[in-house]
Formats: structure tokens, sequence, C-alpha cells
């Protein structure tokens, strides 16, 4: 097993570093970050390409792999992730409040790091350059554990990142990995208090769940995505159907994709075959109540245990409602927290629906594959939490900081 402990003391006294930088100093180290990825590529290729093997020897599904693949493009992406952060205003420092109390105390809040931040995270190597920048920005330390099936991946982007920072001058220990990738090691990171200030997984259920009944250290939850399109009564069809085929298929391995269809029966008639059809067309498979799979060949039944799946493939269940009533009762039993879609003409409904669905982003006629740290505008995004306390939704830098009170007197005692 690694010296985590090690890791911990080197994590803090980085991060007692980041806390002195100024913004110029940290937009440097993240501009030699993103130089460094892109002269690395042929590196990050070739170690990426040991896990792509391994992972079709194990059967891994078609979306995973999509999700584990670098390719020039992508890694381009991630250099242009740290530039995007580069030209976000920095929020540590910002003074929040100041009020002058009757004794002549001043009191202020403003922004300040977390400290170090551990990220359990599984098959995108992507998230180990987006959780450095986001970390590194906010003043914060990271320490990172990916999955096994990312491993040389995520361990070539921790390198190029660490060597640039320390050609650079500043504080290589800013970012580390974990090459262990037992559960072992997993459990005990957990346990790091004193040393880790917050823990944020990112993964599937399993990951996310084991991590918030086991870990010792404060979590942020990030979520998994059952994430529902409800198409209304007096939606637009066309436009019901666009936005449903890019919810699900523009990337089905990630937590914003469509993995749950919702019907208003008044719809069926006129809309099942079309959906079916594109959807066949795609290769998505459908699992379908009886009115829908009535309505159309090659919809399998659907069991209670589909509407609360997160399938991270080409795979969709279909439901029908009556109403609006119906169609919030069923997502908000079934969803994770995540986002959740309308596609209606009635203002009413929409407004309801945005007022009584239960998830951190609620969209009106658009696609769920919007919520995301960059189309929101935050630059990369350390993920999507579905907790309700600190951060709620994508989680830029700003909730990457915490706050402490500032005091000003001349004198006073109490």
């Amino acid at each position: 097993m690694v010296d985590l402990i090690e890791m911990g003391q080197a994590a803090r006294r980085a991060a007692r570093i980041l806390n002195k930088l100024g913004v110029s100093e940290k937009n440097r180290g993240l501009a030699a970050a993103a130089d460094a990825l892109l002269a690395g590529e042929a590196l990050l290729i070739q170690e990426n390409a040991k896990d792509m093997e391994a992972g079709r020897a194990k059967n891994m599904s078609q979306g995973l792999l999509d999700r584990l693949l670098l390719t020039h493009d992508r890694i381009a992406a991630m250099a242009d992730g740290l530039r995007q952060i580069i030209a976000l205003e920095d929020p540590v420092g910002e003074v929040l409040s100041m009020k002058k109390r009757p004794n002549g105390l001043l009191i202020g809040k403003k922004r300040v790091p977390i400290g170090v931040i551990g990220i359990i995270y599984e098959s995108r190597p992507n998230v180990t350059a987006d959780a450095f920048g986001l970390c590194f920005k906010t003043g914060n330390a990271v320490i990172l554990k990916g999955g096994s099936d990312a491993i040389h991946s995520n361990l070539a982007i921790a390198s190029v990142i660490r060597d640039a920072l320390k050609a650079a001058g500043l504080p290589e220990d800013a970012v580390q990995l974990i090459g262990d990738t037992s559960r072992e090691t997993a459990t005990a990171m957990m346990k790091m208090n004193g040393y880790i200030d917050v823990l944020i997984p990112r993964g599937g259920a399993g990951l996310i769940r084991s991590v918030v009944q086991n870990s010792t250290v404060p979590v942020i939850e990030t979520g998994t995505g059952n994430c529902h399109i409800y198409v209304d009564e007096s939606a637009d069809l066309d436009m019901a159907l666009d936005i449903i085929i890019n919810a699900k298929t523009q990337r089905v391995g990630v937590c914003n994709a469509c993995e749950s269809i919702v019907l208003h029966e008044a719809v069926l008639d006129a809309f099942t075959g079309r959906l079916a059809e594109a959807l066949k067309a795609r290769h998505v498979e459908m699992r379908g109540d009886e009115p829908v799979c009535r309505r159309a060949d090659g919809i399998l039944p659907a069991s209670e245990e589909d509407w609360g799946t997160e399938y991270l493939d080409y795979i969709v269940s279909i439901r029908t409602v009556s109403g609006i009533d119906e169609a919030i009762d069923h997502i908000n039993r079934y969803n994770t927290g995540h986002s959740e879609a309308i596609i209606t003409r009635d203002y009413a409904n929409a407004q309801k629906f945005l007022d009584e669905v239960d998830a951190a982003a609620v969209y009106v006629n658009a696609s769920t594959r919007f919520t995301d740290g960059g189309e929101f505008g935050f630059g990369a995004e350390i993920g999507i939490s579905t907790q309700k306390l600190h951060a709620r939704g994508p989680m830029g830098l700003t909730e990457l900081t915490t706050t402490k009170y500032i005091i000003y007197g001349n004198g006073q005692t109490r």
C-alpha cells in the first residue's frame, strides 16, 4: 500500500504554498500544464492504449470505453479546459460582506481555499486534468485516486502536469495521484482526517455509495444520473425527438445522458413509432411499459428495476403517464437528483415542472446534456453535486472555496 500519510503531509505543505500564490502565479502554472499536455500527447495516447486494450479484454461496454478513450481532440480539449480556467475570475479573496457593529468592530466574510481535496473517480482520464485545474486555481492541493480501468492514462497525465509545475517553480505536490488502485487503499483514503478536508467521489452508484457510507472525511456527493425527459401533451414532437436523440445518444456513458423517457398518454399514437424508429437507427435498446410496447415493434417489456437504472449504455426506459402530476411523481420517485427535462408548449406545466421536480438542474425544452461546468460558463467542473449542502449542480471554482470571517477592531474587549 502506498504511504498515504506521506502524501497527505506533502499535500498540506503544497496547500500552504498555494494559499499564498497570486492570480498571475496560479495562471502561469495552469498555462504550463496546458502546454505540457499538448506536448505530451504521444505519451498520453500510448498509455491510454494500454487501458483501452485492457478494457476491451474485460468486455467493457461501448459507453464506458468511450469515457476511457483519449484522442488528439480530447487531449486538446483538456488543455483548452485549463486555459478556460485561466480566463475565469479567481474567487479566492473575494470579500462577500463587511458590516460595522455598534461596538465598532468591522466583521466581514471572504472566500478562501478549502485546503486539500481528495477525489476518487472511475474511468474518465480527463477528470485528472480538470480536477487539477480547478483545485489549483482555487489554491487547493488535490490527491487523486482514479480507477484501475484508467490507471495508465491517469498516471501519465498527472506526471506530465507535475513535471510542468516543477519546471515552473511551483509545488508539484499540488497534484498527487495514488498509483495503487486497490479497494483497501481507497478505504484508507476515506479515513484521512487531518490531511484531506473534503472527499469528492465521481463515478457510478456503487462507488458513490461506498464513499458516503465509509468515509470519515466530509463528502460532497456527486451524482449518478438517472435523467428523465418528459414529453408533455402539448409538446412540439419534432423538438422532443431531436432533444431525446441528443440527450440519449450524443454520449451514452456520461451522467447527464437521458436514461428514461416519460410520455404523456396523449402523444403515444403520434410519437411512439417515430421515437422507436429513431432510437433503433442509433442501436438503442428500448424497454417500455405495456402501452408503449403495444405501439411499436422491438420494444422489450420494462421491469420495475428499469425505472431506476442509470444504464450508461445504449439502453433507455420508456414510461407512460396520464399527466404532469403523474410525470413529476414518477420522476421524483426514481431520479437521482441530477438533471430532468420537460418538453412542452404549456407555460403552466413548464413552471410546475421547474417548481416541483427535485433535481440539481431542471430544463424546459432543452437537452439534459447541458448540465456541465463548461456549458454553464464555469470552465471545467469538478463534478455534478446531487446533494443539497454546500454545493448543488455543476461544481466550478466558487464551489471549491469556503469562507472565513475577518474582523477588524481597534482595541475592543468583551
